[in-house]
């Protein structure tokens, strides 16, 4: 898919909450005596949640975006506060924004990826000038589950509108791949998701990445060597660097987008945060590909263009790398207290 008109990256912003809990901590509780696939995971405190943290990170996209409107705001996350209430209009207030259009979107960990083409449609089209779209989600693991290892928290926001040289990335070409595969869900009022083990991996993540690049290389006619950067879905150390080196990029190109280890799996926001850590050492000309993966099941795959203007957009940026070293070791009471884990 190409939009009609050009559309660019305006601004992107990312929040971390400050505590972490080792994955030491949690196997110590649990006696956990298989690998555990990451160091630490980040945890949003009692006063932090989905809307805050994607409030804090709009701001920041916003910021670099340089502009005061925008007329779309599509929140993605699975673990918003309201079960019925929209997070988006919330979102929306604290910014400051009535005349626009808002919404929460949900599928798994690609769920602001889709956002990313909502918004792609509506500025390609002309409909809007800019518009928004945040990923969020807080930890949700069963106390003991191989989920706590990795579900954390996290939210990374982005400003899309009309292309310009002073941009920070153009949005060139998007493919998306979609079935019926059931790896992960939480029926109404079941307080944790399920996950279905055997499906985890090459069913669900690995069929559906694999699919939506492969038709991406098919349609463009780009190879693994057209790029400087791939970035893929996260939700542990080894799947995205298996899956990239499947599809024959390098370590190299992988690198700068693996945050798993230190922040752990953060859904909606995964596989944006890593293209967050991207674009924060990116230069002009760059081209990166973005593959997200949400379960139930589908991928989205992502070509993008960096320009001339990411270099003076990223001034005062607050980077990534910078919040994933800003951290505050926490035990696992106050982890599942932290979480509502534990009920008062």
């Amino acid at each position: 898919m190409r939009p009609i008109k050009s559309v660019d990256i305006l601004g992107y912003g990312a929040y971390i909450p400050v505590r972490r809990v080792p994955t030491t901590e949690i196997a110590r509780v649990w006696t956990y005596g298989g690998r555990r696939p990451n160091k630490e995971k980040a945890v949003a405190n009692e006063d932090e949640d989905t809307v805050t943290m994607a409030i804090e990170s709009a701001k920041r996209a916003l910021k670099m975006a340089r502009i005061d409107e925008i007329r779309a705001i599509f929140v993605g996350t699975e673990s918003k506060p309201y079960a019925v209430k929209p997070s988006s209009t919330i979102v929306a207030e604290a910014l400051g924004q009535k005349y626009t259009l808002a919404a929460d979107l949900e599928f798994a960990c690609k769920a602001a990826t889709e956002g990313i083409q909502m918004v792609e449609g509506l500025v390609g089209s002309g409909m809007i000038d800019a518009g928004l779209v945040v990923a969020s989600d807080t930890a949700q693991g069963r106390p003991g589950d191989d989920l706590e290892y990795t579900a954390a928290s996290g939210s990374v926001a982005y400003v899309l509108g009309h292309g310009s040289e002073d941009s920070v990335a153009e949005i060139e070409y998007s493919v998306s791949y979609v079935t019926d595969t059931p790896d992960f869900w939480r029926r109404a009022g079941e307080p944790y998701p399920r996950h279905l083990g055997r499906f985890t991996g090459e069913p669900a993540y690995f069929h559906h990445i694999k699919s939506s690049v492969s038709k991406m290389f098919e349609e463009t006619g780009y190879r693994p060597e057209d790029f400087n950067f791939a970035i893929f879905h996260q939700p542990n150390p080894r799947f995205p660097v298996t899956v990239g080196l499947q599809l024959g990029f390098t370590m190299t190109q992988l690198e700068p987008g693996l945050l798993n280890d230190k922040l752990g799996n953060t859904y909606s926001a995964s596989a944006l945060m890593g293209l967050a850590a991207t674009l924060d050492i990116a230069k002009q000309g760059d081209r990166i590909l973005l593959a997200s993966f949400g379960s139930g099941a589908g991928s989205d795959a992502f070509v993008l263009n960096v320009k001339d203007g990411i270099v003076g957009r990223r001034k005062d940026h607050v980077t990534v790398r910078s919040m994933l070293e800003r951290r505050l070791e926490i035990d696992y009471a106050l982890y599942a207290r932290h979480r509502r884990k534990i009920r008062r």
